[in-house]
């Protein structure tokens, strides 16, 4: 780092604080304003502040480590959550779905689905608390990310006891904390924006920079970690590391932490199948909060669309670190910790003053997706908790005041257990596979069967949540997809007794539910009561978004790996993909596309008996 990339980095992080202290006015008018932009904000600030704040430094390094050591493979271990392939999912109907609610919140939607009495008050609760801790673990997450990264370039030392990747981390949430907390969605948004635009050019540079200057030798050396934290060395050909078709089984030793991936074609079946169930329950983090922003299903569907077209420059930018960093292995030795490679090749590949404006925009990253989790985390406390339960009657000035400070709270806790975890992928592996699936169950039930309720959502939610706290204190290092199964069969027993153990949601609550979202599944006793002829639209809807799913998923898995395969050079590869890139964007084109301003309207249900 030279005085310029220093004064670039300055200047970057005094613009970001600057731009949320300019629209602390904006968020300063309520709640709505501060978490929603009162739902005034076009789609494509939406769509771009998305994808901002899912490129993140933490899994920029850990995709990047999984394609380094395993080469175009690794990126289907990320299936699990660094794709995003809920995108897919979001994009055709569940962005549309939750924009439908009009609510605030994850957790507020739950009186939507279950009620306003003590079952839907169980449900939101417990809704609220999983999601708290959830956001907590994401900053966890992205403060060990953002602490390995700058700390390698700042120079900041050891201090007070605390390693210099706490300190750099702390530093890093300070900046973000100061545009987060004065100005809610409005700073997140725009700073985004402004984000995305240093992000997408820092891409494109390190892109044109790999493509030109890089060429993969016959065969090179990779490094995987090992368990005891060491690592070990391995020799593989370009062939093998380019290849687009994953391997069915690895080889890894098992003493090398990466050995839990060696029956690689089980693994990728798993991700596959927990990423569908997670696609069709939606997610409940900060990603949803953009949809509950939008208005309308069409830019819903266009946010969703631009963000996964946007995000598809992460994965050649990610093959590009990868291949710079096996040449510099060839020069100089291979680099040890593949989680550490994005940023020794910016250190000794990129010159000076590009330099500091990667580091900055992969800052802006880091910040973006920071700034996002607080903001919607925050909201789970303010809305769900303080308002709906401690005190109904709060003024805005005492609504705004905690969400300034659970904000903080959040954030501090957070960086505290930083100091529990070894490193990101272990947390990361923590998040996607044990605490997301003990939410899972609930979170998918909650759509297509009528008869949860919300002391079941809340029960398996709450035995999800416990399973998942268990597994990570008392057996941590088992394979993610046992952890996966245990977490989910300990959700879906929990859910299973709460609903059969107490009476169904009113049925004037899921009528009012199902005529604004429309969903499928078992809704048999709330369709019976609509007319055919409107019954008739929404079915025909729904199996429109079905088969348009199918497109889509395969869609975003071709369309990042075509980006990836010009990186690589491998033209054969990438004439197939095209070519199954154009037909699956035509049948997406016929089947979605032109469909996305039809919205079937349900007014009142036919004077039929209730079969509840």
């Amino acid at each position: 780092m030279t005085i310029l990339d220093y004064v670039i980095v300055v200047v970057y992080i005094s613009g970001m604080v600057l731009v949320g202290l300019i629209m602390q006015r904006k968020a300063s008018v309520g709640i709505d304003s501060y978490f929603l932009g009162n739902r005034n904000l076009p789609w494509w600030v939406l769509g771009s502040s998305g994808m901002a704040s899912n490129l993140d430094v933490s899994g920029t390094m850990i995709n990047t480590a999984f394609i380094f050591a395993m080469g175009v493979s690794g990126m289907f271990v990320e299936i699990r959550g660094g794709v995003t392939l809920i995108m897919a999912f979001l994009m055709i109907f569940q962005g549309k779905w939750n924009r439908r609610a009009l609510v605030m919140t994850q957790a507020e939607w739950m009186h939507f689905r279950f009620g306003q009495e003590r079952a839907g008050d169980a449900a939101r609760l417990i809704a609220a608390f999983s999601n708290i801790v959830t956001t907590i673990a994401m900053i966890t997450y992205f403060a060990i990310g953002s602490g390995k990264f700058i700390g390698e370039f700042l120079g900041i030392p050891a201090f007070a006891g605390f390693s210099s990747q706490f300190w750099a981390a702390t530093l890093m949430i300070v900046l973000a904390m100061i545009y987060t907390v004065a100005s809610g969605l409005y700073g997140v948004v725009w700073t985004d924006v402004f984000q995305g635009l240093l992000i997408f050019g820092t891409i494109l540079f390190v892109c044109v920079l790999a493509f030109t200057k890089v060429t993969l030798p016959e065969t090179f050396m990779v490094s995987v970690p090992r368990w005891d934290g060491s690592f070990q060395a391995i020799e593989t050909t370009k062939e093998a590391w380019t290849n687009i078709i994953p391997p069915w089984k690895w080889n890894f030793d098992a003493s090398t932490t990466y050995s839990i991936y060696n029956l690689f074609g089980i693994a990728i079946i798993f991700y596959l199948i927990k990423v569908t169930i997670e696609g069709s329950g939606g997610t409940n983090q900060y990603m949803i909060q953009r949809f509950f922003a939008s208005r309308s299903d069409r830019e819903s569907g266009l946010l969703s669309l631009f963000w996964t077209c946007l995000l598809a420059f992460r994965w050649p930018f990610i093959m590009s670190i990868a291949v710079m960093g096996i040449f510099l292995g060839t020069q100089q030795g291979v680099i040890e910790d593949p989680e550490t490679v994005l940023p020794v090749v910016i250190n000794q590949m990129v010159p000076i003053g590009i330099k500091g404006l990667l580091i900055a925009g992969l800052m802006a990253a880091a910040m973006s997706t920071f700034d996002s989790t607080v903001n919607a985390g925050a909201a789970y406390w303010v809305k769900d908790v303080y308002q709906a339960f401690i005190n109904r009657n709060a003024t805005e000035k005492q609504l705004m005041l905690h969400s300034r400070w659970s904000s903080i709270i959040i954030v501090l806790l957070g960086l505290l257990f930083t100091l529990t975890i070894r490193n990101i992928n272990e947390i990361w592996g923590w998040i996607t596979s044990s605490l997301g699936a003990g939410l899972l169950i609930p979170i998918l039930m909650r759509w297509y069967w009528w008869r949860l309720n919300g002391y079941g959502f809340a029960a398996g939610t709450a035995t999800g949540i416990l399973a998942a706290i268990i597994q990570r204190a008392f057996f941590p290092d088992i394979p993610e997809y046992f952890s996966f199964i245990s977490v989910t069969i300990s959700s879906l027993l929990g859910m299973m007794v709460g609903t059969y153990a107490t009476k169904p949601t009113d049925e004037n609550t899921l009528f009012e539910f199902y005529k604004r979202t429309r969903p499928f599944g078992y809704w048999g006793p709330i369709r019976s009561k609509i007319a055919q002829p409107i019954m008739d639209k929404i079915n025909q809807e729904n199996r429109r978004d079905i088969l348009s799913t199918f497109f889509a998923v395969p869609w975003q898995l071709v369309l990042f790996l075509t980006g990836m395969a010009i990186i690589m050079k491998t033209w054969d590869q990438f004439a197939w993909l095209l070519v199954i890139l154009v037909a699956l964007s035509t049948g997406l084109y016929f089947n979605w596309f032109r469909h996305l301003s039809t919205e079937v309207k349900v007014d009142e249900p036919e004077p039929r008996e209730t079969v509840l």
